[in-house]
């Protein structure tokens, strides 16, 4: 299985917060990761979205369609996002689009199996690869953020 997490990109101040939308930088941002992305996904892919403005948004600039699920959302916490995408047991690919803390905690306990304080960039995406259905020989394959593609 692949695992694809990426953060939205730099959104607006204000309230509410669901409804906060991208930035004129954070939608090139958005762009410049989705250019990178639809060279390297497979036509497969599935794609997780939280519910929120800024992350649609972000994952519109990809031009495939999604699902909507609170299990990626603002009150999410790791393990459901990791449930919910099917890690390590489903086959093909799943790139879900979130947010922090929820991003870098679940690619902590992917890496390191415990919960930690870890920082996805805003509009960065981490791309795990898992060759063995029981979370075994975990590979991290790309860690990029908008300013280096």
């Amino acid at each position: 299985m692949d695992l694809i997490l990426w953060r939205h990109a730099e959104a607006e101040d204000g309230m509410p917060d669901s409804a906060r939308e991208l930035t004129k930088r954070g939608r090139k941002q958005a762009a410049q990761i989705a250019a990178w992305l639809k060279e390297r996904l497979p036509e497969n892919c599935a794609i997780l979205v939280s519910p929120s403005r800024r992350t649609q948004q972000t994952a519109d600039a990809l031009g495939l369609p999604y699902e909507s699920t609170k299990k990626a959302g603002t009150g999410a916490a790791p393990h459901e996002i990791l449930a919910a995408a099917g890690w390590p047991s489903r086959d093909g690919t799943v790139l879900v689009v979130g947010h922090q803390p929820t991003l870098g905690a679940a690619a902590a306990l992917i890496l390191c199996g415990e919960d930690a304080g870890w920082t996805i960039k805003k509009g960065a995406l981490w791309w795990f690869s898992c060759r063995a259905h029981d979370g075994s020989d975990v590979v991290l394959r790309a860690a990029i953020g908008p300013d280096l593609v």
